[in-house]
């Protein structure tokens, strides 16, 4: 499957490569073609792999990982274009996280909004899937290798119900998420995107970002 990742970042890189492992296509998306860490990122991952702006990534993947920081987020998907999201899996997983005063940071939307809503909303012929946000990028495409019982929840929220069972098929299970909640719409982003808070507080306490929450039923 031809896949666009859009950033540059460790999150960029953790899942583009992740994504050419499973064999498929990826091209990832930057402000401007040739930027020096796509291309050192090609240059790692091989044939697979190519690099250029958002606007030629989106053009290029059948579905879009968005893996920018939060506050770029939206400028980077209306730099990709609406025309080529439309109808497409957005799969979002940025955080609305503000480092303005510092650590640990707050969150510039919260409670009654989401990024993932603000992204549906902005891009409404998309299919915005919020999922993998609440664990460190190793993590989302390694949800562990002991045993299944010992693995993490992993949450997906969204309106489309077709995109979020090809997300979770295609990519979550591939991962080894072996265990996904489907809270609902898009409006159920506001939760996940609010684990940030004690997501970051919890990396400061244990001095350890390899971890994923698990609900116990």
């Amino acid at each position: 499957m031809n896949i666009a990742v859009l950033g540059t970042g460790m999150v960029g890189h953790t899942i583009g490569s992740a994504l050419i492992r499973l064999g498929h296509s990826v091209k990832m998306g930057s402000r401007t073609k040739g930027n020096e860490k796509a291309v050192a990122w090609v240059t790692a991952n091989g044939a697979n792999a190519s690099e250029g702006s958002f606007s030629d990534a989106a053009a290029f993947g059948k579905v879009i990982f968005v893996c920018t920081k939060g506050d770029g987020t939206l400028d980077a998907l209306r730099a990709a274009g609406a025309v080529n999201l439309a109808g497409k899996v957005l799969v979002d997983i940025s955080n609305p996280l503000d480092f303005s005063k510092g650590m640990p940071p707050s969150l510039f939307i919260c409670n009654t909004d989401s990024l993932g809503e603000q992204i549906q909303h902005t891009f409404p012929d998309a299919k915005v899937v919020k999922t993998l946000n609440i664990v460190n990028c190793e993590v989302m495409v390694n949800a562990g290798k002991s045993s299944p019982n010992d693995r993490g929840t992993m949450f997906v929220s969204g309106n489309d119900a077709d995109a979020k069972q090809m997300v979770v098929g295609n990519f979550l299970t591939p991962w080894g998420w072996n265990d996904v909640i489907d809270l609902g719409d898009i409006t159920t982003a506001r939760g996940t995107e609010m684990l940030l808070p004690i997501w970051v507080r919890t990396w400061a306490a244990t001095g350890n970002g390899h971890f994923s929450f698990k609900i116990v039923r």
